[in-house]
């Protein structure tokens, strides 16, 4: 039974797991969307939903700049400097890069420039214990909703693989799974660090960077209040319930392979969530319109930094250029 057991899970579907669950999220959304057309169809913004929208876009952009400061803690927790690396600009400028075929290529450009400073290995355990330190603070957050049959009590139980017995072996075998994945991509980052070199090399619970998760998890929930606000859903539920859907399938879409960024399982997952207790339509418009909020504020995001950079480069110059000394022109 057993060896049926695992051959059963050695199965691979026909284009693999992420693509089925990419195709499943779809069709349910797809399938929400043309069961509502004439519910949202009937929606309007007002004037006041419309600026609602705009302070959503701004405190989600807010929100990317907790996260990475988030990081930023997490790689001190780690006792590692980040050099001349601004771990902020790097985080904002990769993040983009989440929404390519693959789901890896934001961790590779970071590895690929914080690695120069603070070697493969830590800068590879900063981006694998950053997602799951997200999302073990995503559901430290669902408790909030209420006893909810039993869910408040079993969200909590992922903390525990944070405590340095189960959290090293972990960190371990991703270590070696990502960096084969990741050395796929990119020959020069070199091959598998010594056997010495992996995990975190902390013997302590990491409770600064989880904290920062924690506020960075408030602040994203900050900008889909505001999308439930536009559509004049917030007394249909009370806030804690609120808050429990929507960290719940952030969670979900963070962990579960599918399409990049999430898209397509957190809005099943919380139309499957508050569908029974929510309007369907107005729903659906408050989930459609916090993807296109926070797709702008990520693109607002990299387009700062490289706004900045330009600034920066361009001062730069004008102060390296030579000036012309009073009298010297004839």
């Amino acid at each position: 039974m057993l060896k049926l057991f695992r051959s059963l899970l050695s199965v691979k579907p026909p284009g693999g797991l992420k693509l089925w669950i990419t195709l499943i999220t779809f069709g349910f959304v797809g399938w929400a969307l043309a069961g509502h057309a004439v519910g949202l169809r009937s929606l309007s913004i007002t004037s006041e939903g419309w600026w609602w929208l705009v302070l959503a876009l701004g405190l989600s952009w807010l929100s990317l700049v907790a996260n990475a400061g988030a990081w930023q803690v997490l790689v001190r927790w780690l006792g590692h400097g980040s050099g001349s690396t601004p771990l902020v600009s790097l985080y904002l400028s990769s993040n983009l890069l989440k929404y390519l075929p693959g789901g890896v290529w934001h961790f590779l450009q970071r590895v690929r420039i914080l690695g120069p400073s603070i070697g493969t290995g830590p800068a590879l355990v900063s981006v694998l214990l950053e997602p799951m330190l997200m999302a073990v603070a995503a559901l430290l957050w669902v408790p909030f909703g209420g006893w909810q049959n039993g869910l408040a009590l079993l969200t909590p139980l992922p903390a525990l693989l944070l405590l340095p017995r189960w959290r090293e072996p972990l960190l371990c075998r991703l270590e070696r799974i990502r960096l084969r994945q990741l050395n796929r991509s990119d020959p020069d980052l070199g091959s598998l660090p010594p056997l010495e070199q992996l995990g975190s090399g902390r013997d302590v619970y990491p409770w600064a960077p989880l904290m920062a998760e924690l506020v960075f998890i408030a602040s994203r929930f900050s900008g889909f209040w505001c999308c439930i606000q536009v559509f004049g859903l917030t007394s249909v539920l009370p806030i804690g319930h609120w808050i429990a859907a929507f960290a719940l399938a952030w969670a979900t879409g963070l962990v579960v392979p599918a399409a990049p960024g999430g898209l397509g399982v957190f809005e099943a997952v919380l139309l499957l969530r508050l569908g029974s207790s929510v309007p369907e339509a107005a729903l659906l418009a408050v989930a459609l319109s916090y993807r296109l909020v926070v797709t702008l504020a990520d693109l607002l995001g990299a387009a700062g930094v490289k706004v900045d950079r330009l600034i920066a480069d361009r001062w730069d110059q004008l102060s390296a250029s030579p000036q012309s000394s009073p009298g010297s022109s004839s």
